[in-house]
């Protein structure tokens, strides 16, 4: 059976830790949409009515776009694509991957596509020696090429899919287990039953040596699903030192959201798209410009005052000591 109690604490840590990391960005940017509040609104939105718990999503873009889309995008670029890993609440669990797209001008999330873990395939990281956020999800019908908007949300994204997945195949294997113990108990109570029967009975269908041959095929004839394949991923991001190094990457995650802000406020600092550069504007530039060349023109004057002061010390110096030289010659 999937571990969902094992999964719930490492998650309820994982948020516990984000939460910490991001309240600096909620205080100082109160009508910002952070990453927190985004993963909330699609967790609330999209998985929580369909009894789904999301465990963690990140923001992506097409390395290729496509030549032709359906989908009611509107202008180019126009919307938002987040890749989501979440776990049913209904018992057998199961892991999904799932699309959920936010389109310009609206405030919800739209479910596109989702896929269990038994049809994905590969998870490419592409670069196994650095940090990028380019990445490849191969599913059975269709491979996706993806780049997160930075590399520090990638990491933490693959690194919470491949606990996950290791979670989920490990209760997977777990309920075999348990399956074939509860065979070999069923299969001894129905001997212990067909003792105490009349002897003289010919054999039928349901007699124990013919429920076994029938579990013992049944077995045979199970296919265990192929698990998906880690590739190109560093080995910090499937090793088992996850805790730490979640909480590195968030850092950097948290850090890169806070240098593209500052950015993008320095890009708007000279005015708003349309409008245009003032006299006043101007005037601030110039005189900002005559007051640095003016510190370094004194700067530089200060310089000569001093040289020149050496050179007449270093010639008093030179006469005393020719004065010297010729006093105690005699």
């Amino acid at each position: 059976m999937f571990d969902l109690t094992r999964l719930s604490l490492w998650t309820r840590n994982h948020c516990r830790s984000q939460e910490s990391v991001f309240w600096v960005e909620k205080r100082t940017r109160p009508g910002l949409r952070t990453t927190m509040n985004i993963q909330s609104a699609i967790n609330k939105e999209v998985f929580i009515p369909r009894d789904e718990r999301m465990l963690v999503a990140v923001e992506v873009q097409r390395r290729k776009r496509k030549r032709m889309s359906f989908l009611p995008t509107g202008a180019k670029g126009d919307y938002a694509t987040f890749i989501c890993v979440s776990v049913t609440n209904v018992k057998p669990h199961q892991l999904l991957i799932t699309k959920v797209k936010q389109f310009g001008g609206s405030s919800s999330f739209t479910r596109r596509s989702q896929w269990t873990v038994e049809q994905l395939r590969q998870v490419n990281g592409i670069n196994p020696n650095k940090d990028s956020p380019e990445f490849d999800l191969v599913f059975d019908n269709t491979v996706d090429q993806w780049v997160a908007s930075s590399s520090a949300e990638k990491c933490i994204f693959v690194q919470i899919l491949y606990h996950a997945c290791q979670t989920y195949w490990e209760g997977k294997a777990g309920t075999l287990g348990k399956t074939g113990k509860l065979g070999r108990k069923s299969t001894q109570r129905r001997a212990s039953q067909g003792a105490h029967r009349e002897t003289g009975a010919g054999p039928s269908d349901s007699s124990p040596v013919s429920a076994s041959r029938t579990l013992q095929a049944r077995r045979k004839s199970y296919i265990p699903p192929k698990q998906a394949e880690f590739i190109n991923c560093q080995s910090k991001l499937t090793g088992d030192a996850c805790t730490m190094n979640l909480v590195i990457y968030r850092c950097k995650a948290f850090l890169n959201r806070m240098k593209n802000m500052m950015v993008a406020n320095q890009r708007r600092s000279p005015g708003q798209p349309g409008q245009r550069i003032t006299g006043s504007s101007m005037g601030n530039v110039v005189q900002r410009v005559n007051l640095a060349l003016g510190e370094r023109g004194d700067r530089l004057t200060r310089a000569e005052d001093k040289t020149v002061e050496l050179m007449h010390k270093a010639q008093q110096f030179a006469d005393t000591a020719h004065k010297l030289a010729l006093k105690y010659s005699k």
